[in-house]
């Protein structure tokens, strides 16, 4: 992966060329999967946009981009928890990924307290609210769908996890091996699932 390529070598400019192809490709996959056909398929559209966006703001290294792209991000989460909605969901997987969620969210937050700054405090935990929410929905379409939006609603919450590590706690390349495949993985099972519904 060219971005990739580029993060290891540092590269402003190339990840300045590469990383909004690669975000270019997950939105365009939704648009020839038919995501213009269906409520589902629009809500998921407009998730893949504020991601778009939320990766062009992340680019930049002061903080007033980080928070867009946070806002960004979160407006997100919430355009793929309304399109899962629209999905028939089970009480049991609801239940179950709520619990699970809840106890991850306190972890992570607790986790991250120490590292974040008093006046992002407020945004984080909006976001976890916001992609916890994302987790629960997804994990109730399980029943009718199929594992695989669990599966990339977790993918995206993890690779989230390496975000917020490498901005507030221990900023490494590491983060950015194991996030950046996670995410776009995820993204385009999103952008996929459009397809047929």
């Amino acid at each position: 992966m060219a971005l990739l390529w580029a993060e290891l070598k540092s590269s402003r400019l190339g990840v300045w060329l590469t990383k909004p192809i690669a975000s270019t490709i997950f939105v365009a996959t939704a648009l020839v999967a038919g995501a213009l056909a269906s409520s589902y398929g629009q809500l998921i559209l407009l998730g893949l946009l504020f991601s778009w966006l939320g990766d062009v703001f992340l680019i930049p290294k002061r903080r007033l981009f980080f928070i867009a792209g946070l806002g960004s991000f979160l407006l997100a989460h919430l355009a793929y928890s309304g399109a899962f909605f629209l999905l028939p969901l089970e009480l049991l997987p609801l239940t179950l990924a709520a619990i699970t969620m809840a106890v991850v969210a306190i972890t992570i937050l607790r986790w991250l307290w120490p590292h974040l700054p008093p006046n992002l405090q407020p945004a984080v935990v909006s976001y976890v609210g916001a992609i916890s929410l994302m987790v629960v929905l997804a994990s109730g379409t399980v029943a009718s769908t199929g594992p695989l939006l669990a599966v990339a609603a977790v993918m995206f919450a993890v690779s989230d996890i390496f975000v917020a590590r490498h901005r507030f706690v221990s900023p490494s390349l590491v983060n950015k091996l194991w996030g950046l495949p996670l995410y776009y993985a995820a993204q385009l099972i999103f952008a996929l699932s459009v397809y047929d519904r």
